[in-house]
């Protein structure tokens, strides 16, 4: 039987990058993946400032140097931000010399299994009953929808560029111009260029728990670009987007989102996978104490977000967006920098007015409401939020 240095499980953007970087390194890859060549269509984006030296310029779709957020007022970010073009992104990830297995991973054995000619291994048992030993087994297969978790949901279309008259590109426009309800759940306007002739628009939904449904979002986007002159075809490239903002595992032997990646209040997480490929390859420490500390702090983020009435997410994300840039890509991005993360949120919190942080201070402590299949349970007030990429 063959035996490979890395067995993969999943080819998604997390575990693929790091079948790329694991070949790169010398090391025998096998990915094992139910379509291991199936071509994205997902859209990923990233703060370039967050991405590693390797990756290859021409993954790189489109790039902005100051994206603006709405929330009462227009805020110019200090910070280049990226989208990247999938299908290059996809290709540069090259497994040429990966072995690629279509099927499913049904079970992991962490515990060491016995060959007759050489050292014990863990091992992967497929749906074909096939069994993989590895000198070690990674899973990259994500987070798989619960009724527990919350969710990012949105609803875009594909534009020409002639099409969308504003010359800003949108991280996040609170607007309220969606024709959605004062007090219905929150929704915002993720406006991006994807190269130099297309624009994506999206209306989003970062967290809910239940999250908004694509039928709300399309209506609301629908409207929202109606009242700004454009008109919808019906004929327009779309985009739906549902995942778990967060769970997953603080190991080693899982990545990606699988491995607890995702900032669980952006849900960002592909960057973070192409940053820290080389330290997995390498089977360095990726989850240091103050990594860990910064986790349950971003939690807390979460449980904060989601306990805000709708009316004040758009005066929350004011005063984060106020804050200095410096704090800002702390929170963001900062995933081992617990200071960094700490400060920014205490500065946050004392920017707040007292009913608000009140609010935050009581969900801090909560834990995340559950839900129960068939059972429809909101968390402490309505709550979708902020937007992100699937990165």
């Amino acid at each position: 039987m063959v035996t490979d240095d890395l067995l993969i499980c999943g080819a998604g953007p997390a575990g693929r990058a790091l079948a790329h970087r694991a070949l790169a390194h010398g090391l025998t890859v096998t990915v094992v993946d139910p379509h291991p060549r199936r071509r994205w269509a997902a859209t990923y984006a990233a703060w370039a400032d967050e991405l590693p030296e390797w990756i290859a310029p021409e993954a790189i779709g489109a790039a902005v140097d100051r994206p603006v957020a709405w929330t009462h007022r227009r805020i110019e970010l200090d910070r280049r931000y990226i989208v990247f073009d999938t299908a290059a992104l996809q290709d540069s990830l090259d497994l040429s010399g990966a072995r690629l297995i279509q099927d499913s991973v049904v079970a992991i054995d962490r515990a060491a299994r016995r060959r007759h000619d050489g050292p014990d291994l863990p091992s992967a048992r497929l749906a074909s009953g096939q069994v993989l030993p590895a000198g070690r087994v990674i899973d990259a297969r994500g987070v798989a929808r619960s009724p527990a978790l919350a969710e990012q949901t949105a609803f875009g279309v594909i534009v020409d560029r002639a099409r969308w008259p504003e010359a800003d590109t949108y991280f996040m426009d609170w607007r309220d111009d969606n024709g959605a309800e004062p007090d219905a759940p929150r929704s915002f306007l993720y406006a991006v260029p994807l190269n130099e002739e297309r624009v994506l628009l999206e209306e989003t939904c970062l967290a809910g728990l239940p999250a908004l449904d694509q039928r709300t979002l399309h209506e609301r986007l629908t409207h929202r670009l109606h009242s700004r002159g454009i008109s919808l075809t019906g004929a327009e490239p779309t985009e739906r987007v549902r995942f778990p903002v967060h769970g997953g595992r603080l190991s080693t032997a899982v990545f990606g989102a699988a491995g607890a990646f995702m900032h669980p209040a952006t849900g960002y997480s592909v960057a973070t996978s192409l940053r820290l490929a080389d330290t997995t390859v390498a089977d360095d420490p990726v989850w240091p104490a103050s990594a860990r500390t910064v986790h349950v702090l971003r939690q807390a983020g979460l449980r904060a977000l989601l306990a805000l009435p709708p009316a004040d997410l758009p005066l929350f994300f004011d005063a984060f967006f106020a804050l200095p840039s410096s704090a800002q890509r702390a929170y963001l991005s900062g995933r081992d920098d617990l200071s960094g993360t700490a400060a920014a949120m205490t500065s946050l919190f004392r920017a707040l007015p007292w009913p608000l942080r009140r609010r935050l201070a009581a969900a801090v402590v909560t834990p995340l409401p559950r839900r129960t299949p068939g059972r429809s349970t909101t968390p402490p007030a309505p709550a979708p939020d902020p937007r992100s990429r699937t990165t």
